[in-house]
């Protein structure tokens, strides 16, 4: 399941081929003012994928068994 979605793209209207990068939602519990999830076990730390359409990105991500914060990045970029 998405909660947070954090949109990294430098050309936020290109959909067809995006990199994204997931990771659990409770990493967010220090951010000020965040709403607070629980811990899951077994959850992937990060995963990514590249060259996926927005539509495969954001289906990836809400299929997972936990809660994801899913970052959005150019085709091409990504976490430094």
């Amino acid at each position: 399941m998405i909660c947070n979605v954090i949109d990294n793209r430098k050309r936020p209207f290109r959909w067809k081929a995006v990199n994204v990068v997931t990771e659990p939602t409770w990493h967010d519990n220090n951010c000020a003012d965040a709403d607070q999830a629980e811990r899951t076990e077994n959850a992937s730390d990060y995963d990514e994928r590249k060259n996926l359409s927005l539509s495969e990105a954001i289906g990836w991500a809400h299929a997972l068994p936990y809660a994801v914060t899913l970052y959005l990045y150019d085709e091409g970029d990504g976490p430094a």
